[in-house]
């Protein structure tokens, strides 16, 4: 939907250089059109946009949440990073109860939070990935410094706002 609003959670400096470099190892180049990211809502409806702002701000007054990249996920023609956020899954609960009545089936359906590095291919190219993968994977921390909304624009995304989080651990 052209215009909906994605809200995401903003991936540390070194995190995000990593997590990156993988997309753009094993993502198809030709349909590769985002950097990576860590998705909390696919559509919310673009009249929301002042009420999502005040609800990312006061949000944003938490301590940053705990993060782990816990393992991989087989997204059957891609592979993710699966994602461990407990404080981040209660953030996004909240925001979810806020919109009811206004999430897509999609952010309505619940929340496996993850990060994709690759999809959109044959699902032997998706799981020989997976295999090589988890051969080395060690479970790994993951700094979550900001909450981000975008708008979506039938392909790349537009930054509407960052509100990082303020408060101390």
């Amino acid at each position: 939907m052209a215009g909906a609003l994605i809200v995401t959670a903003e991936l540390g400096p070194a995190d995000f250089a990593w997590l990156d470099g993988q997309r753009r190892a094993y993502f198809p180049p030709e349909r590769n059109q985002l950097a990576a990211h860590l998705t909390m809502f696919h559509a919310l409806p673009p009249g929301s946009l002042d009420e999502v702002r005040g609800r990312l701000a006061e949000l944003a007054r938490n301590p940053p949440p705990r993060a782990t990249i816990a393992g991989l996920l087989n997204l059957g023609r891609g592979v993710a990073y699966r994602v461990v956020a407990p404080e981040l899954e209660a953030m996004r609960g909240e925001l979810a109860e806020a919109f009811h009545g206004l999430l897509s089936a999609q952010d309505a359906a619940g929340w496996r939070p993850h990060v994709t590095i690759q999809n959109k291919v044959e699902p032997a190219v998706a799981r020989k990935l997976l295999s090589e993968l988890e051969r080395d994977f060690t479970p790994r921390g993951l700094a979550i410094p900001a909450l981000q909304v975008h708008e979506y624009l039938g392909g790349p995304w537009a930054p509407l706002g960052r509100w990082p989080f303020r408060g101390r651990r």
